[in-house]
């Protein structure tokens, strides 16, 4: 085998739920992390002073249009963390948002490794949201946390793509958090599939009560309970209306505080440092693509091309076939990311092998653009008690935005790691046609999809995406009366005809 093959050679997760006044600062969670990592490849934390390359997944806090606010952070978190570790990289970086982020990672740091570029690499990240969020509400302060974090280093090297996820166009109608974007590709896909309300929301729940089965099981679970599918979609005070279909039960939990980071090495440097074999796993397949960038400019709202390409190209590159795949774990910010990377893979819901190993971003917990490096983490585990199978994950950032897909197995490849550039799917998506956007429609439209925005008080925003009668896609908002707002989740409104007009820079949708 070539001495340049990368492979992963440990693992490590950390869940701290404890007293939030107590709770470890940013940089604290990705050292635990690391140092769990560098004890599951048997070099021990010592051996992170070795590492040459170094990758930190974007802090939610750090997206754009974000206030940093009053939770201190780390100004350059890969300097930070190699202060710590004593590690003294000669690259390192900080990654753009997305949760697609570990997996498009480790497939950079194995290239890297495979081209001679690197020889040992971390890759880590967290979220602090959860602690973070008590402190600030309860008046707790943060004088512990500023001890740890270094504020006096210059900015990082970033990578990724840095563009915000939603135009200025769809932010102000309501288009530019998950929990209003990812609900009206849920109502798309019902609406194409031709699924009552009531059908539809049966199969998300009984889709996530398995999911909800195996957080039981993970002990780094942030909700380690099962729940039925009844519970998980019946509208209760404790599982109000987020954004209809999801009650908040069928909603990514980002509210947590987990850590989660690979190590990386080539195969000659695994076996410099000792690790044995039996813990090694390697990277088959990757592939990485964004879909139309903006949600407005996509094909429709119940596919994903890139999640199909990514696909594809992953198993080309390892030579095999899905039928070849024993482990799966599906990223599942919210049910539609499942049903469509289900579809789009050629997987079935009901697929007996399963479509997760954490039990999903809401139950699991879903650490801002960290969540897959816990997956690949478990995966690395579940590979390990079966070796020679095959394992698939698959990442997705902003609003089925950013793709990227790994398959990995304890089976040593018997041919050398060459990732596509990703460039070459990336020209294949964006030729594709798609309609032409309108930002300021008048006259008679149709409903393309929808959702309605609710708070603890009850719904106040109805967002829709329409087709004016020469085709051309916008965005609005429908009046905000109650007796609308309740019409849009009573029956299907995909295809409710209407009118649209301009209130300031709003457009107004207001149905027959």
């Amino acid at each position: 085998m070539d001495e340049r093959t990368p492979v992963l050679i440990g693992a490590g997760q950390f869940t701290y739920r404890g007293d939030p006044a107590s709770s470890p600062a940013p940089s604290s969670l990705l050292k635990i992390a690391a140092e769990r990592a560098a004890a599951d490849a048997g070099i021990g934390a010592a051996g992170l002073a070795g590492i040459d390359s170094l990758a930190v997944v974007g802090f939610t806090i750090d997206a754009p249009g974000s206030k940093r606010g009053m939770i201190p952070h780390a100004i350059n978190p890969p300097a930070t963390l190699s202060k710590m570790i004593g590690a003294d990289p000669r690259w390192a970086v900080y990654s753009e948002m997305g949760g697609n982020t570990p997996q498009y990672l480790v497939n950079m740091l194995a290239e890297r490794i495979a081209r001679g570029e690197a020889d040992l690499a971390l890759t880590v990240g967290c979220e602090f949201l959860g602690s973070a969020t008590k402190r600030a509400t309860k008046g707790l302060g943060f004088d512990d946390w500023v001890a740890v974090e270094d504020e006096t280093l210059d900015p990082p090297k970033r990578v990724g793509d840095p563009r915000a996820g939603s135009t200025a166009y769809e932010i102000r109608h309501g288009l530019s958090r998950p929990i209003n974007i990812y609900p009206i590709f849920e109502n798309a896909l019902r609406a194409r599939d031709k699924r009552s309300i009531p059908d539809h929301q049966a199969r998300m729940g009984k889709l996530f009560a398995g999911f909800s089965a195996v957080a039981e099981g993970n002990p780094e679970a942030w909700f380690p309970t099962r729940r039925s599918a009844d519970e998980l979609v019946a509208v209760s005070e404790k599982n109000r209306m987020i954004g209809f279909p999801y009650p908040k039960l069928l909603n990514a939990i980002m509210d947590v505080d987990q850590s989660a980071g690979v190590l990386i090495a080539s195969v000659k440097k695994a076996r410099e440092l000792g690790v044995p074999e039996d813990r090694w796993v390697y990277l088959h397949g990757c592939a990485d693509a964004s879909d139309l960038w903006y949600p407005l400019d996509r094909q429709d709202f119940h596919s994903s091309p890139a999640m199909r390409l990514t696909g594809k190209r992953a198993f080309e590159m390892a030579g095999i076939g899905l039928s070849d795949i024993d482990v799966i774990d599906l990223y599942s910010c919210f049910p539609v990311a499942v049903e469509i990377g289900a579809e789009e893979l050629g997987l079935s819901l009901d697929d007996p092998r399963g479509l997760t190993v954490t039990g999903g971003l809401p139950y699991a917990g879903g650490p801002g653009n960290n969540y897959v490096m816990h997956s690949i983490a478990v995966m690395m585990d579940r590979l390990r008690a079966k070796p020679g199978a095959y394992g698939l994950v698959t990442g997705n950032g902003w609003y089925l935005t950013k793709q990227s897909t790994g398959i990995y197995s304890t089976k040593a490849p018997d041919k050398p790691f060459e990732r596509q550039d990703p460039a070459v799917l990336q020209r294949e998506i964006d030729a594709l046609p798609h309609p032409e956007v309108i930002e300021a429609p008048k006259g008679r439209g149709v409903v393309e999809t929808y959702t309605v925005i609710h708070k603890r008080e009850g719904p106040f925003l109805g967002i829709v995406v329409g087709r004016d009668e020469n085709g051309r896609r916008f965005a609005a908002n429908t009046p905000n009366d109650p007796r609308t707002l309740a019409s849009l989740e009573a029956s299907e409104q995909i295809g409710r005809t209407g009118t649209v007009t301009q209130q300031g820079d709003l457009n107004i949708f207001t149905p027959d």
